[in-house]
């Protein structure tokens, strides 16, 4: 699986550089925090898939990058998608590392 890292991210976003940030956490977990993104749960990835772009780079996060890991698995597994972008560390690593948040 594809990583980027919180730099690498922050970078693209700096550099206006296309690319879509999709957020699998659950929506009371956004509310609370976010670095911006589609809010897609988890839950619903699969139903929603069609709205995950296939002509820029994808980064999937979550808080710490499990649940991203396991849709990124599923849907290159099982639908084909590749070229998916897992942010390592997820939401956790923003906040230590880029932009302090108060997600907890």
């Amino acid at each position: 699986m594809k990583e980027i890292t919180c730099e690498e991210l922050k970078r693209l976003r700096a550099e206006g550089t296309p690319h879509q940030l999709i957020d699998v956490r659950e929506p009371y977990e956004a509310e609370a925090c976010g670095i911006g993104g589609t809010l897609i749960p988890m839950g619903e990835v699969i139903e929603r898939r069609a709205e995950i772009r296939t002509d820029v780079p994808v980064i999937l996060h979550c808080r710490s990058g499990n649940r991203a890991a396991a849709v990124i698995q599923a849907l290159e597994s099982r639908y084909g998608f590749s070229g998916l972008l897992h942010l390592k560390g997820g939401i956790q690593a923003w906040s230590a590392e880029v932009e302090a948040l108060h997600c907890d």
